[in-house]
């Protein structure tokens, strides 16, 4: 496995001593970290998980709409801060890799390295409480 830039490498340091749920995903779609707050919510450790290619990812965990209907990888904020190189956020329905659906909302940042080459999207999220 290639050397993660080092921007990647500090915004997963960062993520590893945050008390909300994180996850990083890279450039190409590819989950490569979540913390010890995000366990919980995505239904296993990152230990047993490791990093995950996002053809994997998407089949993982799924996406639906308030009212439980399926929805697509492209509604994940970290997909759509991805794909349009901005901001996003949103409130969904998670369904974790262990079957639970649970109601989030989450903030996608995209990350660039000091050349402006595009790195990957930080995503911070929570369980919703609606």
């Amino acid at each position: 496995m290639a050397q993660q830039p080092i921007e990647i490498i500090l915004a997963q340091r960062l993520a590893s001593h945050l008390a909300m749920p994180v996850f990083l995903v890279g450039a190409d779609g590819a989950m490569l970290y979540y913390n010890d707050a995000a366990e919980s919510i995505i239904g296993m450790r990152f230990d047993e998980t490791g990093m995950v290619p996002m053809e994997v990812w998407s089949q993982a965990v799924a996406w639906l709409d308030q009212d439980g209907e399926p929805l697509g990888p492209d509604a994940s904020p970290a997909v759509r801060a991805l794909q349009e190189w901005r901001p996003v956020h949103s409130s969904l329905v998670m369904r974790g890799i262990d079957g639970i659906e649970r109601p989030v909302t989450g903030t996608s940042i995209p990350l660039e390295s000091g050349q402006g080459r595009p790195l990957g999207v930080l995503t911070l999220f929570w369980e919703s409480k609606e």
